[in-house]
């Protein structure tokens, strides 16, 4: 039997979550790994997962095998290895590369609100992906990618987008995604039922 969400996180037992901060209903699966993060309510990462040093809005789903902010080598040094950002696990005496990881840290991935990002998929760092975008399996994304847009391939490249543009902007106008637990939860037919326009006409305020 599925473990019912509640206001307090469900973290697998076998998942690692640092230095992090996990909104209300939210779930982190088997053998995911998040540090430096923020996910907000109602958002998941399935099993496998991997996020560093990223912002995550509100009902983001995120699918098995993902790896946000996948770190960036030095390729304009003279060698790619980590002992010169590391230099404290090879040296005696020697000291980490502090400017490096402030670099690197200065990289973050911001995600938006009712994102879909599919299995597999990487993230490189300092993207952003806009509410309601989608991004494609096994995608690698170098490039932010706009709200409202389904994106695919290697690099992700534009597919179409989700809704017309006039539609989007209502959506984000609405934000549905600030409702309270008790709204959403009586607006579960709807979401179910009604295309978005209709959906947005019945619920934006006139």
């Amino acid at each position: 039997m599925a473990t019912k969400l509640s206001l307090q996180p469900l973290v697998d037992q076998t998942a690692s979550v640092i230095n992090s901060t996990l909104g209300r209903y939210t779930e982190v699966a088997a053998r995911c790994r998040l540090e430096d993060c923020e996910m907000d309510d109602y958002s998941y990462i399935m099993q496998d997962g991997s996020i560093w040093c990223a912002t995550i809005g509100k009902f983001a789903n995120i699918a098995a095998a993902v790896r946000i902010n996948a770190t960036n080598h030095p390729t304009w040094r003279p060698t790619l290895h980590h002992f010169t950002y590391r230099a404290a696990d090879y040296f005696e005496g020697a000291e980490n590369d502090g400017d490096f990881f402030a670099w690197r840290r200065e990289n973050r991935v911001v995600i938006g609100h009712d994102v879909w990002i599919g299995h597999g998929a990487t993230l490189l760092p300092g993207v952003t992906i806009g509410n309601g975008a989608v991004v494609g399996a096994g995608a690698v994304v170098s490039k932010s990618v706009a709200p409202y847009t389904i994106v695919g391939g290697v690099p992700a490249k534009l597919i179409r987008e989700r809704f017309p543009a006039p539609v989007a902007e209502r959506m984000d106008r609405l934000q549905w995604w600030d409702w309270d637990h008790d709204r959403l939860f009586a607006a579960l037919e709807d979401f179910r039922t009604l295309s978005a326009e209709a959906f947005l006409d019945r619920y934006e305020q006139h």
